[in-house]
């Protein structure tokens, strides 16, 4: 890999505190524009041209990637020249006049009221595992955390006589967040039934565990977060992150202040959180037009 591309990845790790999955999608992202300007002009990344930046977009669509794919393409390649610049490798920004492919924003899907509930009864909490598995979803919809957060909580990142847990997100910032009775209910039957069977000895901190005893993995939950769409008859394609616009949608519709939305959710940006506004309002169309006479 280029020298200047590894010191960038060291820089997003050790300065901005990226999350692995991050800084594998910057790193690759770099070596395939570095091998293509190696591959088609014999050129190093740093000596790139706006010309053969262009160039590499319009092969990545050449290559039938949708502009979603050729938009983050460019973003890394931007972020990377201006480390750069800010190193002083170089002093002329090639991306600057580089324009980005437009994205058509899609809405998030979102779970019902009603679809979430028989998620949430789905699981046995009579057995270790069922009381892990029904802690975790009603810990995910109950604070809105990502499935990387979710799976990265400790046991003393859980206060549950003050119903707040601690969160550390995107770049290592951490947030506290309220906790619903629901969710601290759950939280204690898996911390006082399920998790000391779950152990079998281990030394280990992390609050969910897998059959092995060790961390659960964002794929083990996966799996379970299928199996409980499945048993709960929701023919949805749904992830871990359906239930993340679920918690930000059904806080919006019942009057929530958009400011504490972003905060829970740990948006940097309040425009991100803006998407689930549109959520609502659709919603709130298709409420419209379904019950009122004269729709």
């Amino acid at each position: 890999m280029n020298e200047w591309i590894t010191r960038f990845i060291d820089y997003l790790a050790v300065e901005r505190g990226l999350s692995m999955n991050t800084l594998q999608s910057y790193r690759r992202d770099l070596c395939a524009f570095a091998e293509y300007l190696k591959r088609t002009a014999q050129q190093d990344v740093i000596h790139a041209k706006q010309a053969q930046i262009v160039g590499y977009l319009g092969h990545l669509k050449a290559l039938g990637r949708a502009n979603t794919t050729v938009s983050r393409n460019l973003a890394s390649i931007r972020s990377f020249y201006h480390y750069l610049l800010r190193e002083e490798a170089l002093f002329v920004d090639p991306t600057v006049h580089v324009e980005t492919p437009k994205v058509e924003k899609r809405l998030p899907k979102v779970l019902t009221i009603d679809e979430v509930e028989r998620l949430l009864r789905a699981p046995d909490a009579s057995t270790p595992a069922g009381a892990r598995d029904k802690a975790m979803l009603e810990l995910l919809y109950a604070t809105g955390i990502r499935v990387s957060e979710l799976v990265s909580l400790q046991v003393s990142d859980v206060n549950l006589s003050a119903g707040f847990l601690r969160c550390m997100g995107k770049g290592a910032k951490e947030r506290i967040i309220p906790v619903g009775e629901y969710a601290q209910q759950t939280l204690a039957h898996y911390l006082e039934f399920g998790r000391s069977k779950l152990l079998r000895e281990h030394e280990v901190h992390a609050l969910f565990l897998n059959h092995h005893g060790g961390q659960m993995s964002r794929q083990g939950f996966w799996k379970i977060l299928k199996k409980y769409a499945l048993a709960a008859s929701i023919h949805k394609h749904i992830t871990p992150h359906t239930l993340r616009h679920s918690f930000a949608t059904h806080l919006l519709e019942r009057g929530a202040d958009l400011r504490a939305v972003q905060e829970m959710l740990g948006h940097a940006d309040i425009s991100t959180t803006q998407i689930y506004t549109h959520v609502t309002r659709t919603r709130l169309k298709e409420v419209y037009a379904t019950a009122h006479p004269r729709a």
